[in-house]
């Protein structure tokens, strides 16, 4: 949607540049507050705002920050020239800020370009104005009760909000996730079916049993985590649809992942053994595809590509390996997963936990509801020897932990989070995993420098 400018458009525009240009001597980052500015003193600035030529979004529950990395990162290496929210925010004073910075003082686009990460509860504030080319739905779960609801609650908003003209490039495994924006012209991603797969649910929650169309059961041909796999309704025609592009084959002993479309299978190098990140990769392919990158293209900068730290790291240190990996406070999908995939990692293990959103905890919220759907269960593995729990409300993950039937002595609860780092034990131990909130980055680097001052004086 392109409105009009008007004269509070074009003061709008200047004051949001100066905001920026003064935040930026000031050192700061300027990635949201001009945005905002602009939007108070012009509600319909992003309607009067000229935007690039093709707009790459991405949405979903779960892994659009990976996502936009990793199309951020190859696109730079392969020289394109672009505008991107990948250091500000993703809802509408984000949005608006890197369109500002990516713009003339009329207001004119600079670049043909842009990659946006969305939020999904944003969208009645931002699909008004932007149309993107192609958006990339990762998948839809349930995630904090206090801001996103349900599964349903969301699907609403994105339904009735997306453009029609918007390309959709979904995940087919997801039964939610795949049927978003009907109308839309859509192309699918999806896994085929691995040797992990079961015919039963491991986890506590499912965000679809019902079918939404006849309200009749839904069967599963497989289950991978959660509700994704491959399904269909015993009474209509809703069922996982078919995908465009197909991983086949998963080596995981080589990382390697086979892609085939359209007849050509193509093997790209993984840069991660974790599922969702298999899935994020195959997104990113499917973006950079629609964007003209050869394959020779894609995988060179796949082979040279990492996860970003803050999401998961690993360091070997003095014998012991010591692994970093975002759990997401209050989300209790990437909590359970992030369990998963620890409890099945080799060797033998000491987990610390810190899951305590310290963002939400600076607002006052006490909302627990998300411990008793996340699965604390995986964390009862012969293969953890010690668990520590620690943040402000270690006593409510302690409480959970001994309903998943973890033996208390293998336990250390504490508030403070490097007082109870202290007590890791290392005897029968070859790795330490630090399970931490997306808020608690800092805190996170503390806990590991403590770790290996353990490891130190051992």
């Amino acid at each position: 949607m392109k409105n009009k400018k008007t004269l509070k458009f074009y003061i709008a525009i200047f004051i949001a540049k100066c905001a920026s240009f003064t935040l930026k001597l000031l050192k700061r980052n300027a990635t949201y507050m001009p945005g905002k500015i602009a939007l108070q003193l012009c509600p319909d600035f992003l309607g009067m705002l000229e935007k690039p030529e093709t707009i790459i979004g991405v949405t979903g529950t779960n892994g659009k920050t990976t996502v936009c990395n990793m199309i951020n990162d190859i696109l730079t290496e392969n020289k394109y020239d672009f505008i991107n929210n990948k250091y500000g925010s993703n809802i509408d004073g984000g949005i608006a800020t890197t369109l500002i910075q990516g713009s003339t003082m009329l207001g004119k686009a600079k670049k043909k370009l842009a990659v946006l990460e969305i939020d999904e509860r944003s969208a009645n504030k931002i699909y008004p104005y932007i149309t993107p080319t192609y958006l990339v739905c990762t998948n839809l779960f349930r995630d904090s009760l206090m801001r996103n609801a349900h599964t349903e609650f969301i699907c609403d908003i994105l339904n009735k909000y997306i453009p029609k003209e918007t390309i959709m490039i979904e995940n087919a495994d997801d039964l939610i996730c795949s049927h978003v924006a009907e109308q839309n012209k859509k192309i699918y991603f999806s896994i085929a079916k691995l040797p992990t797969d079961t015919d039963h649910f491991e986890n506590i929650t499912r965000d679809i049993i019902a079918c939404p169309k006849c309200n009749s059961k839904i069967e599963y041909e497989y289950v991978r985590y959660h509700h994704i796999g491959k399904a269909h309704c015993v009474n209509c025609d809703y069922k996982t649809p078919e995908a465009d592009y197909i991983l086949t084959n998963l080596d995981l002993k080589n990382k390697k992942m086979t892609v085939k479309s359209n007849n050509t299978e193509e093997v790209y190098d993984l840069i991660s053994d974790n599922i969702i990140n298999i899935y994020n990769m195959l997104a990113v392919t499917i973006v950079l595809k629609q964007l003209g990158l050869k394959f020779e293209q894609i995988n060179s900068s796949f082979k040279n590509l990492k996860i970003v730290e803050t999401r998961y790291s690993e360091e070997e240190y003095k014998g012991y390996k010591i692994v970093t990996q975002l759990a997401k406070g209050m989300n209790p999908i990437a909590c359970s997963l992030a369990f998963d995939y620890t409890r099945k990692q080799p060797g033998k293990k000491a987990v610390i936990v810190i899951l305590d959103d310290l963002h939400e905890e600076a607002s006052g919220s006490e909302d627990t509801a998300w411990q008793y759907d996340t699965d604390y269960e995986f964390l009862n593995d012969e293969s953890i020897k010690q668990l520590i729990i620690a943040g402000p409300r270690y006593m409510d993950s302690y409480i959970r932990c001994l309903m998943a039937n973890i033996k208390p002595e293998i336990m250390v609860h504490k508030k403070d989070l490097i007082e109870a780092t202290s007590e890791l034990k290392l005897d029968d131990i070859d790795k330490v995993f630090i399970l931490h909130d997306l808020y608690s980055i800092e805190e996170t680097k503390q806990i590991k420098q403590k770790v290996k001052e353990i490891i130190d004086n051992k």
